[in-house]
């Protein structure tokens, strides 16, 4: 059963939008109830219990105080405002972002977290290659779009120096380095998830790092602990992860993969780079690893586009196309091993 979040705020049309969103939105995890009369929100706090509050910064402060409620946030109008003891979130941004922030700051207590779907697992797709310059994160950021159109499903990005910001044309007030930080001092929980996740034509997403060196300390196992979490949790149908080279020991995090697909490039140095590859594998005594891998030759985009139109590009493109043959197990998407 969901908990309530109440919306309080002077203008009724902002508080009935934003709850209205809210609880649109699947990864919510609270039913969002608007206000705008004090009298009416403690009639209703006082019938059942309310989780957290949302309250403009005209609210008086003794007013507050007359609720019985847990944790109480508060909407700023004006950027970096600040309040005595509560988290102030700026109002006027998308209601995406203002939930992101309150998941970020909303205090978890560990009765509250809901258990975890029983025998429900995501399915992981790794993508990697030994080969550089190979369509490699287009590719699964596109297939990842196709598979949301029947699936819930995320996509998280172990590139060192990633395009998407410039690409999506979002400012990432939260990136892959959040979550990490909270699996590692364990605070991670659904709500801390939700707090890093943008969503992109049906898609949900991680933002990659923002510098190449928190990927360069993180660790293979620690990584794979942290995927095998999210995926246990059954939120998602499928995690998608476009995994890069920098990760330290990234055969931990191929282990947990279901299926593998590793575009490559059809030149003798890419075939010599594969064929290492298959050895290390091999000698490292990972052989039913292999098994998983798929060797992928990706079309080539025939038109090059601006940055802001190039996703849109790859998804009605020959790329699109490509993927979604993949998915049907039809000749066009064929692979090799």
């Amino acid at each position: 059963m969901k908990r309530i979040m109440a919306v309080y705020d002077v203008d009724p049309f902002y508080a009935e939008r934003l709850a209205e969103f809210a609880n649109q939105k699947e990864k919510t995890p609270f039913t969002v109830v608007a206000f705008t009369s004090l009298t009416r929100l403690k009639q209703f706090a006082e019938e059942q219990p309310v989780e957290l509050l949302l309250a403009g910064d005209g609210v008086p402060e003794e007013c507050l105080k007359e609720l019985d409620i847990r944790q109480v946030m508060r909407l700023g109008e004006v950027k970096d405002m600040t309040a005595p003891d509560v988290p102030v979130i700026y109002k006027y941004q998308s209601s995406d972002a203002v939930l992101r922030e309150v998941m970020a700051c909303y205090q978890v207590q560990p009765e509250q977290m809901p258990l975890m779907a029983v025998g429900i697992r995501s399915t992981i797709i790794g993508i990697c290659s030994p080969v550089g310059r190979c369509g490699k994160t287009g590719f699964g950021f596109t297939l990842g779009q196709i598979m949301a159109r029947d699936s819930k499903v995320l996509f998280l990005g172990l590139e060192e120096y990633s395009a998407l910001s410039r690409l999506t044309q979002t400012q990432y007030a939260a990136t892959l380095t959040d979550l990490v930080y909270y699996y590692q001092s364990g605070e991670y929980n659904r709500m801390r998830l939700a707090s890093v996740v943008y969503s992109w034509n049906g898609m949900d997403y991680i933002p990659p790092v923002s510098y190449a060196e928190d990927l360069a300390e993180l660790d293979g196992e620690e990584f794979a602990g942290l995927i095998r979490r999210i995926a246990a949790e059954g939120i998602y149908d499928a995690v998608i992860l476009d995994l890069g080279h920098l990760v330290r020991k990234l055969e931990p995090v191929l282990e947990q993969c279901d299926m593998i697909y590793a575009p490559i490039r059809e030149d003798c140095v890419s075939a010599a780079k594969v064929d290492a590859w298959h050895s290390y594998i091999l000698h490292s005594g990972r052989e039913e690893l292999w098994e998983r891998i798929r060797l992928l030759k990706l079309p080539v985009p025939s038109t090059v586009r601006p940055a802001e139109s190039y996703l849109e590009q790859l998804l009605w493109g020959e790329v699109g196309d490509f993927c979604r043959s993949l998915l049907k197990g039809t000749k066009g998407g064929g692979y090799e091993h």
